[in-house]
């Protein structure tokens, strides 16, 4: 069958007893509108879900997968070991668009420096003092007996428990004195980018979280520009009634014709009606992912009215309010006190704080018992100070957890909230901006595609029923 010539499912001329204009005037911008909405919204699911990869094997697919086209190779489609499946364009690349964003984000707001500045460092070592206060008796008392059980057996009771009432009574000291430590040291010991990065490469849903939480009204605006597929669905209309009412076919179908020169009719009908009907609304499926995209991310700054109809993008509109969103996701869940004593405790530099602690227990220990140790010395010749000042550095550390309490994470997250708002706050619009569309604009061609092809197929579904 000719598909020129295909009619629907249903006579809707017959049905309803209006012309083929009418129907087409209300059914083709009804259904662009419908293309354009789909279109958008399942392009704003992709963009963040699912997190994870999720998909099933496939037999085969391993050997075909070499074999084609590096464009196709990279779409988030493929799993290791044959599997086809989807994941989300952001969390599937979570390291380079994390990596992006740290770099339009956290970047604008400062350095280690000044986060770990905005701390209540003196709250924190408090913190951690409280947590180990009930243990560090016990615990000085295990230390020196495992290395030196003959030398504190053999030292009088009073002067032990000097010693121990001396160390209980000048732990908030020390651990305040080790966190200023670090302060001094912290551009050396964590590196914010890598920190973040990390983080966020191994929990790619909080990357999805932190921009679907900054840039929620934007999403949801990107979902219902796509009705403006109705708009562009009106000349589509018009385009395939004026084909309908010209030419040959018209003739014989009776009825109203459309006067038209010869070689106007030709290059008319030159494109099948069916054809027609599927690039067009393939078209307004990419158009309307477009105007979404532009709309939300461009202008940065007021631009003129004949040069963009919406003067300034709605991410840099909402900036005041967006910045403190964004902070706040930044604050709960990368820039916590947690992923801060991970990093330097566990982190590339780990090995670097654990030494600067030791150093400052050192120095600490030799103020606080040195009377002890000098007494020791003279009695019992050779004493490995150093041997005990790295394992009280390491009984020190495994109080760390003490510092994720609720209340004291919550009050130092609070404080580096009201400071990075401030600071996204005073970033030029356009800079804002590229935060979040740093992270859209490496796949914008894919959901383009994707709005083509949904296009394509809302298109075919009007064709099967109101024909071509």
């Amino acid at each position: 069958m000719d598909l020129a010539a295909t009619s629907g499912l249903i006579d809707w001329e017959h049905l309803t007893g209006q012309s083929k204009f009418v129907i087409d005037i209300i059914s083709v911008p009804i259904f662009s509108a419908i293309a354009g909405l789909i279109t958008n919204w399942t392009g704003v699911i992709m963009l963040f879900s699912p997190a994870r990869f999720t998909g099933f094997r496939v037999p085969g697919l391993t050997r075909l997968f070499p074999i084609l086209p590096r464009k196709v190779q990279i779409l988030p489609i493929f799993a290791p070991g044959g599997v086809l499946g989807f994941q989300g364009f952001v969390p599937c690349r979570a390291e380079k668009m994390a990596s992006l964003f740290v770099d339009t984000s956290i970047s604008q707001i400062g350095s280690i420096s000044d986060f770990y500045s905005e701390l209540d460092i003196d709250q924190l070592a408090d913190g951690l003092a409280v947590a180990a206060q009930p243990d560090v008796k016990r615990l000085a008392t295990e230390i020196v007996e495992t290395r030196h059980p003959q030398l504190w057996r053999s030292l009088p009771e009073s002067m032990r428990q000097d010693a121990l009432n001396d160390i209980e009574r000048e732990l908030p000291t020390i651990s305040r004195r080790a966190f200023h430590k670090i302060g001094e040291h912290i551009d050396q010991l964590l590196d914010i980018k890598l920190m973040a990065v990390s983080y966020m490469r191994r929990e790619p849903e909080v990357l999805k979280e932190i921009l679907m939480g900054m840039a929620a009204p934007e999403l949801r605006f990107m979902v219902r520009v796509g009705a403006l597929g109705f708009v562009f669905g009106i000349p589509l209309a018009l385009y395939l009634s004026l084909m309908h009412y010209t030419g040959p076919e018209a003739v014989e179908r009776g009825g109203t014709v459309i006067p038209m020169p010869e070689w106007a009719v030709s290059v008319l009908h030159f494109v099948p009606a069916w054809f027609t009907v599927l690039a067009g609304a393939a078209l307004i499926g990419v158009i309307v992912n477009i105007i979404a995209v532009k709309v939300v991310f461009e202008p940065g700054e007021p631009q003129p009215r004949y040069k963009y109809l919406w003067k300034q993008s709605k991410v840099a509109r909402r900036q005041h309010e967006a910045a403190a969103d964004l902070a706040h996701q930044m604050a709960q869940k990368v820039l916590t006190v947690e992923n801060f004593a991970h990093e330097l405790l566990y982190g590339a530099s780990a090995d670097k704080t654990r030494y600067l602690i030791e150093q400052t227990v050192g120095e600490e220990a030799d103020r606080v018992i040195g009377p002890v140790m000098t007494l020791a010395r003279k009695s019992f010749g050779l004493v490995d100070v150093a041997g005990l000042e790295r394992r009280v550095a390491t009984e020190l550390l495994d109080f760390a957890p003490a510092l994720y309490e609720p209340e004291l994470t919550q009050a130092q997250a609070k404080r580096i909230e009201e400071f990075s708002t401030e600071k996204l706050r005073q970033v030029p619009p356009t800079k804002f901006g590229e935060m979040l569309y740093a992270a859209v604009e490496q796949d914008a061609w894919l959901l383009y595609v994707h709005g083509g092809l949904l296009g394509v197929l809302v298109g075919a579904f009007h064709i099967l029923i109101f024909g071509a």
